[in-house]
């Protein structure tokens, strides 16, 4: 009996120890197509329709070299508050007027699903 509660407990802290809802890579994907795939493209390549008039020209979010340098902050705050905000191109928009907080953490969720 002892055991089985030990069993219960565990299993009671493992699930409230979990994030409240985790992110979601579809949704994440949609805002991005939204929002970033015109500069970005669609798959994160830095070739959206916008990008040849762009200088610098937009990041290569698919890059696994980038994407073992960078946090997930670091891309949540560039979404977020535009590329000044960390030191990075003034033609990067800050989309922190149209993304929640759950919106932000799946566009990094899809940001990071880029390089798989």
């Amino acid at each position: 009996m002892r055991l089985l509660f030990k069993a219960f407990c565990v299993a009671a802290l493992a699930v409230a120890i979990q994030p409240a809802s985790a992110a979601d890579v579809e949704a994440g994907e949609t805002k991005f197509k939204q929002l970033c795939a015109t500069c970005h493209g669609d798959d994160g390549r830095g070739d959206g329709p916008a990008a040849r008039a762009l200088r610098p020209a937009p990041r290569d979010m698919s890059d696994a070299e980038w994407q073992e340098e960078v946090t997930d902050d670091h891309i949540r705050l560039v979404t977020e508050k535009g590329g000044p905000a960390a030191g990075l191109a003034p033609t990067m928009t800050a989309f922190g007027h149209a993304l929640d907080e759950d919106d932000l953490d799946n566009v990094v969720a899809y940001i990071r699903s880029l390089a798989d």
